[in-house]
């Protein structure tokens, strides 16, 4: 059997907001499996973000373990954490994170290129992922080119190019209108399913969560299963 591919162990993030202490996340336990597509619900400010930022390596935890992939972030030094980044997790965000003087093509390789790959070998698998989601013949657009849809497909090609055993979203459809945000959950899905790619979404949307396996709420910086 494989390992988890998330292992939270009493996870905790604290922010200091002028003189008060703010508990980001509290107290988290959370075991989830290699292939989930994990649902996290639950009001804005309630911590959903910033559980997100631990999982991807974007920050730490203040206390508790936590292994993601197969990596022990809080033990792992800057470099670790820049390779865990770079080799084991894609991100998606709720607005795109795209390079607007840059089209599809270009802004899919940049991963690679940030890691070190040719440019002729990244912009190869650039290509690809951008087949899989659908924009083979809107490569050469820009940003400002696409629809809303489009360009959140780029961001997911973005974050598929580097074949990442997990992808972490925070809010994908959130910028979408309904018909672009179901197209971004169909395409989600058939990921997870035929691709095998591990999912977890922070959304607002319960349109999502009927597709996910795994349905969590986020409420006053704790994480329950529903």
């Amino acid at each position: 059997m494989p390992l988890p591919i998330i292992i939270a162990c009493g996870v905790n993030k604290t922010y200091r907001e002028n003189s008060l202490i703010v508990d980001a996340v509290k107290d988290i336990d959370l075991t989830l499996p290699v292939g989930a597509l994990a649902v996290i619900m639950g009001p804005s400010g309630g911590g959903k973000s910033t559980l997100l930022h631990l999982f991807g390596g974007l920050d730490r935890a203040d206390s508790g373990t936590l292994d993601v992939a197969g990596v022990c972030l809080d033990r792992a030094s800057e470099r670790g954490l820049n390779q865990f980044r770079r080799q084991k997790v894609g991100f998606i965000f709720q607005f795109y994170n795209l390079l607007p003087s840059f089209n599809a093509l270009d802004n899919v390789c940049l991963p690679l290129l940030a890691r070190g790959e040719k440019q002729k070998d990244a912009r190869n698998l650039a290509k690809e992922a951008l087949e899989k989601v659908g924009l083979a013949n809107r490569m050469k657009h820009r940003p400002g080119q696409l629809s809303g849809g489009e360009q959140q497909r780029v961001a997911i090609a973005r974050a598929l190019v580097i074949r990442p055993q997990l992808v972490l979203a925070d809010e994908p459809t959130g910028n979408l209108d309904s018909l672009a945000a179901q197209e971004v959950i169909d395409l989600v899905v058939d990921l997870n399913k035929n691709a095998g790619i591990t999912f977890v979404i922070a959304t607002h949307n319960r349109e999502i969560s009927s597709i996910a396996s795994h349905i969590y709420e986020m409420r006053d910086s704790r994480l329950r299963n529903l």
